[in-house]
């Protein structure tokens, strides 16, 4: 556990091991005033009276062993602190950047959820591990051993009998931690289930406001919610004895010492010193002990948590090469490509369903638009979407220019494509800021520029700020047409050779969607294009259309060519010139 953690704490090590010095010493302070406590003690139990000055100097002592105390434990606490909270950061920003790596549908498949409690909860709970747990346990259980190994030389039989209660404290931690180990997988798939949902609701609240189902999503959101109770009422209701059990037996290290140590005296087998030095000396463990094993209830906890982080941690990263751009043109070409999105079997025959496209071969010349169309399912957007290597291919090879896009480095090959979806996020910064993703190091007058050719200026003139107006969580204050323009003013100044416009004018009007197919004729000059659009309409004049039905491609052409060739492209073009003629009666 500890081991899957110490490669992110990097120079904090040494802090981590500092605090381990102080909080021992620490220990060591809280445990000596016992021992001046047991010098003022054994006067009393000889008749005699201690001398004053000889009291005074011991209690001084006193105060001044919680002295160093408070002293050291708290330094030694702010130094693991410091440790942990730095660890946790490098182990955010690791965690990150492997996520960024990984293809998108393994992301989503984990949901926003589950990534948002790892990326909070479960990596805020490993603070326990390095603030406490090691720093104070290392702390806690070398010094109480040292004063038992001690007390072995004041009496071994009282010692034996100081630790009898032992083994009743750890076998009721044992079986705490057996009881809730069994319980914690489905309490924690009861947590990650309860988190999607939650931000499910919300994120569909207008959807089921509009369609009048409260009831139902409530019903889902209030059983998620239930489960995630029942299970941890569960989990603790079979840890709860067992706590009871160990917190109430660990302190008490003098249960058997005190009674058969008491009979030892009066029947002068030891000394009443002895006695008195060997309860000191349990008193002043038993807490520390008792504070050591505490983290024992948590450690299947983080074991459990530290492996759900490094499932994320060691996700597959997507394949991706060192080199730049090499390509010796823009032109694409699929070969033989094949995907399923659950990767872990890439035998056509066991896949069956899960296997989306089958055999894929496609050749797409630099300056020239090709039109990906067909039913929904088709695979159309999954062909995009490999281009831009969201995903890796199950099979087969795509190449730019003939270089192998799995041989470029991600940033090399996000700077030859520019890729405008149906749906376009939007940060909560400025629209200009957001436009400026396109091409981080343009200059102002270029994201104007960029703004006007996506036709922007008509909805920046409503905002007293224009393009510096702030666009919102998630885009909320520009519609969904007005957040596509902008992600195609993003596409425009980035200008890159490829362009993949995935349904760019789905939300447009009519009105609107001529000005933005008159943009987007401006900026594919010369480039090599993808376009998915239902509208058959707006792709009529294309270079290529390429049909697919149920992940193949049935037939390629210009629109004349499908229209007397290929039924399936005629029963499309219907379906599309009626959607486009329906007017309500």
């Amino acid at each position: 556990m500890i081991s899957s953690v110490a490669p992110y704490m990097g120079k904090y090590k040494k802090y981590t091991a500092l605090a381990s010095v102080l909080t021992t010493v620490g220990i060591v302070a809280s445990v000596v005033p016992y021992f001046f406590l047991y010098q003022l003690i054994v006067p009393l139990t000889r008749h005699e009276l201690p001398d004053f000055q000889f009291v005074v100097l011991r209690v001084a002592a006193i105060f001044v062993c919680l002295a160093v105390y408070a002293i050291a434990y708290s330094r030694g606490l702010a130094f693991s602190h410091i440790s942990a909270y730095n660890t946790l950061k490098n182990i955010r920003i690791s965690l990150k950047d492997r996520l960024e790596n990984q293809p998108l549908g393994n992301i989503k498949e984990i949901g926003t959820g589950q990534i948002k409690r790892v990326f909070t909860d479960d990596i805020d709970q490993i603070e326990i591990l390095l603030a406490h747990a090691i720093p104070e346990g290392i702390a806690n259980l070398t010094v109480p051993c040292v004063v038992i190994l001690a007390m072995f030389f004041v009496d071994w039989r009282l010692t034996l009998l100081t630790l009898a209660v032992l083994p009743f404290g750890a076998f009721g931690m044992y079986m705490m931690m057996k009881a809730g180990t069994a319980l914690m997988g489905d309490y924690y798939e009861s947590a990650k289930k309860m988190n999607n949902t939650i931000i499910e609701y919300v994120n569909g609240m207008e959807a089921i406001k509009v369609f009048n189902k409260d009831g139902d999503s409530f019903r889902r959101f209030g059983e998620a919610v239930r489960g995630y109770r029942d299970f941890t009422l569960a989990w603790y209701k079979v840890c709860w004895p067992w706590m009871a059990v160990y917190n109430s037996t660990l302190p008490c290290l003098a249960l058997f010492m005190l009674p058969f140590g008491g009979l030892m005296v009066l029947n002068g087998t030891i000394d009443l010193s002895q006695l008195v030095l060997v309860l000191c000396m349990s008193f002043s463990v038993g807490p520390a002990i008792l504070r050591a094993l505490s983290f024992g209830g948590k450690i299947p906890q983080l074991n459990y948590k530290i492996a759900e982080l490094e499932k994320l941690m060691n996700g597959e990263p997507i394949k991706a090469g060192t080199k730049t751009f090499e390509g010796k043109n823009h032109d694409v070409a699929f070969k033989d490509v094949t995907f399923a999105y659950n990767k872990g079997n890439t035998d056509k025959e066991q896949t069956g369903e899960q296997q989306v496209l089958h055999g894929i071969t496609l050749s797409l010349k630099q300056g020239t638009t090709t039109a990906l169309i067909g039913e929904s399912g088709s695979g159309k957007s999954t062909l995009a979407k490999l281009l831009v290597h969201f995903y890796d291919v199950t099979g087969g090879s795509i190449s730019i220019g003939g270089q192998d896009i799995t041989d470029m480095s991600l940033e090399s090959l996000n700077n030859q494509i520019s890729y405008v979806a149906q749906e376009q996020f939007l940060f909560n910064t400025s629209l200009y800021e957001n436009i400026l993703i396109g091409r981080p190091g343009a200059s102002r007058e270029e994201v104007l520029d960029a703004a006007r050719r996506a036709q922007c200026d008509e909805f920046l003139s409503r905002f007293p700020k224009g393009i510096d107006t702030m666009a919102g969580d998630s885009g909320k204050q520009l519609s969904g047409g007005e957040r596509q323009r902008i992600s195609l003013a993003r596409a425009i100044l980035k200008n890159a050779p490829v362009i993949v416009l995935d349904e760019a004018t789905a939300f447009m009007d009519p009105e609107n969607e001529e000005k933005m197919n008159a943009a987007i004729n401006e900026i594919i000059k010369d480039k090599t294009v993808i376009v998915i659009a239902h509208r058959l309409s707006s792709i009529k004049n294309a270079d290529k259309i390429c049909v697919l039905k149920a992940g193949n491609v049935i037939a390629e052409g210009t629109h004349d060519t499908l229209m007397q060739d290929c039924g399936e492209y005629q029963k499309l073009w219907k379906a599309s010139t009626q959607a486009a003629e329906w007017r309500i009666s």
